[in-house]
């Protein structure tokens, strides 16, 4: 069969993720997204990092972003760990 009909996705993997919003939330945030870091930044924007088991847990994540109203402004994946710049 082709790759293209069922593709390996490393996606599918947990994986490291950064998603970065406009707008501040506190560190209380925390449990609501799954126990990831908040990170408020200096420029009006809040850094949501931290482990993600796979793309399903990942959509819910972005589908709260979604819900309370931010603008989304990144999503980046890493394989070592969260680097917020």
């Amino acid at each position: 069969m082709s790759d293209y009909l069922h593709p390996k996705s490393e996606f599918q993997e947990p994986g490291y993720y950064t998603i970065r919003v406009k707008g501040h939330l506190g560190p209380q945030w925390s449990d609501w997204f799954e126990g990831l870091t908040i990170s408020s930044l200096e420029n009006g924007e809040t850094i949501i990092s931290g482990l993600v088991v796979d793309q399903a847990a990942l959509y819910g994540l972005l589908k709260k972003v979604r819900d309370l109203g931010m603008m989304l402004i990144s999503i980046n994946r890493s394989e070592s760990g969260p680097a917020i710049k």
